[in-house]
């Protein structure tokens, strides 16, 4: 229980850089540059994404008792499939939080990725992305005479 705790807490810690790294860029390129928003934030959590994925990998879900049952390229696509789909549904939370409940995009973004964060991301990466525990490397049968 402890151990889940700490894993939980290092995975939010780890998903609040990536944040703060993503939420600073979509301001950037929306404020100072013009991109219209959605079209910052997809940009923004894809460089957002980066971060986490480090932090995750290295530090948050690592364990070199028992490593990970998948290695890098497999991470890596289950990892981008994660990415892609929590994109869209920030970018589609965002723009839907501020049209129809006329909240600023910056606060709509913030509601958006709590949201995301702990619903959809945690759990996908915990218990897909960087699941622990090697896989059997061949099936001994053994037969007995």
């Amino acid at each position: 229980m402890l151990r889940q705790l700490k894993v939980f807490v290092k995975a939010q810690f780890s998903a609040f850089t990536g944040g703060m790294c993503d939420y600073f860029i979509m301001i950037f390129l929306t404020e100072l540059i013009g991109v219209y928003y959605p079209l910052s934030i997809a940009i923004s959590c894809v460089l957002g994404a980066v971060v986490n994925f480090s932090l995750n990998k290295k530090w948050s879900f690592y364990s070199k008792e028992i490593g990970y049952r998948f290695s890098l390229p497999q991470q890596l696509w289950r990892f981008f499939l994660v990415v892609i789909s929590s994109i869209i549904l920030k970018v589609v939370g965002t723009f839907c939080i501020t049209t129809f409940a006329h909240i600023d995009y910056k606060i709509s973004r913030i509601i958006t990725d709590i949201v995301v964060s702990l619903c959809f991301n945690y759990v996908l990466q915990r218990y897909w992305v960087f699941k622990n525990g090697a896989i059997p490397s061949k099936i001994q049968i053994k037969c007995e005479e």
